[in-house]
């Protein structure tokens, strides 16, 4: 074997490397960890290609401010809990990820579990 094809399978052998390490890296490494609360206003199932589940939370009160968000297919749970609470005060438990995969969902924010709360703005007596 000639020395061009050892160096051909030796830099195919380490690009497969690095893109095993980067995909591990995306998948396990988490930037941040949060709850974001409001009233949920949009969730559902989209994509061309990959549907993904994708959904926003209306965070204001008098004002639109609005938290996209994804969930990965594997969040049966979570995926049932959003159909359920659909236009109730709800807070999301989520992980913010540095990049995402395209059949993972369109944003960097990961719902992973759903608490149904009394809105704020409602007086209860």
């Amino acid at each position: 074997m000639n020395i061009i094809k050892k160096i051909g399978i030796y830099f195919l052998l380490l690009f497969s490397l690095i893109l095993i390490g980067y995909t591990l890296f995306i998948y396990n490494f988490t930037l941040s960890n949060g709850v974001r609360s409001g009233v949920l206003s949009k969730f559902s199932h989209k994509g061309i290609i990959f549907k993904t589940w994708e959904g926003e939370l209306n965070e204001g009160f008098g004002a639109t401010r609005f938290f996209p968000f994804s969930v990965q297919d594997n969040e049966e749970n979570v995926i049932e809990d959003l159909k359920k609470y659909q236009g109730q005060y709800v807070k999301l438990e989520y992980k913010e990820r540095i990049k995402t995969l395209p059949w993972w969902g369109d944003t960097h924010y990961f719902i992973t579990k759903v608490i149904p709360e009394q809105s704020p703005y409602i007086n209860s007596k």
